[in-house]
């Protein structure tokens, strides 16, 4: 078992070290340099506990440190007309990813996880959904590849496009309800101005607030069916108990700062390790065959999600 979590250790390290060099996300480095180790080279069987390990267990710690980032005040903090794209935004992305995957027939849980990227904040909200949607760890690889590359784009594309026919207002609001992680929202926001990328952050902090309660509804309607067509009670696996309590009580009480950072740190380390881990098992054949639906998947959800938050603004006249 050490053999194949050190491995996957030093994967993440170095995607980590290199990302800070970069400027590119850690994560989704590490899930690369994974995916191109593990099919540059056939690794002995002695590696595979150590890799399971690393992909199962240090992914479902990581979510619970994830946790101690959600910060419910930043949700209510919003104004009522932002709340209110920001909700509707979301329920229907995870509403049309819900019905798309049926129409498209993309593979099951690839393209719940896209759509849950998508919907919420990206890689972590992959992460957090995917141990109780996905055994199949290829799936988590092209959901992230996917939603990433999207992410990307609109953090280039959006501010090139929007920045002299939309206030910064709106803006903000467009950045913060749409893009795909943090990083991205920053990234495009502050490229604009100051004002804009601040206000970006905060709403798509608020967005983030809601990715427990989107992990129980979604998690719901996603509840695997029965031989007999009836759905599973849905029962919430350890880790994702322990994830909402403890986002409840960093709403609720104020925990110390050094507590927060060494959580964010730590959950960002373990999550690459898991990223590079679940890499290594990742095939190109598997990668490709279905990275191509899952692509177009995450285009049309990505439009629909910017298609509603335009309308939303014009109809609240934000």
């Amino acid at each position: 078992m050490v053999k194949g979590v050190s491995l996957s250790l030093a994967i993440a390290v170095s995607a980590l070290l290199l990302s800070n060099v970069l400027g590119f996300n850690a994560i989704l480095l590490a899930l690369v340099f994974g995916i191109v180790l593990g099919n540059a080279f056939k690794l002995p069987e002695y590696f595979n506990l150590g890799i399971k390990t690393a992909s199962g267990r240090f992914l479902e710690i990581a979510i619970i440190l994830m946790a101690f980032s959600i910060d419910y005040g930043s949700f209510l903090k919003l104004g009522w007309e932002t709340i209110i794209i920001v909700i509707v935004t979301i329920s229907a992305v995870l509403l049309m990813t819900l019905w798309l995957g049926k129409k498209m027939n993309c593979p099951s849980s690839a393209g719940l996880l896209v759509g849950f990227g998508t919907a919420i904040c990206g890689s972590a909200a992959i992460a957090a959904l995917a141990p109780s949607v996905s055994k199949d760890k290829s799936d988590i690889g092209i959901s992230m590849a996917v939603v990433n590359l999207y992410g990307l784009l609109g953090m280039i594309l959006i501010p090139f496009i929007t920045q002299d026919w939309l206030t910064d207002v709106q803006n903000s609001i467009l950045l913060g309800a749409s893009l795909h992680s943090v990083g991205n929202v920053a990234g495009a926001g502050f490229a604009m101005n100051d004002a804009i990328g601040e206000m970006a952050v905060t709403v798509k902090l608020g967005r983030v607030a809601l990715l427990t309660p989107a992990l129980l509804i979604f998690g719901h309607f996603t509840a695997k069916k029965s031989a007999s067509h009836t759905t599973n009670k849905l029962n919430l696996p350890w880790y994702l108990v322990t994830f909402i309590v403890i986002s409840i009580l960093v709403s609720i009480f104020p925990f110390p700062e050094e507590i927060l950072s060494y959580s964010k740190k730590g959950s960002n380390f373990l999550l690459a390790t898991a990223m590079a881990a679940i890499g290594l098992k990742v095939s190109f054949k598997t990668l490709l065959n279905s990275g191509k639906k899952g692509l177009v998947f995450g285009a049309i959800l990505f439009a629909v999600q910017l298609s509603i938050i335009m309308g939303l603004m014009l109809v609240l006249a934000t």
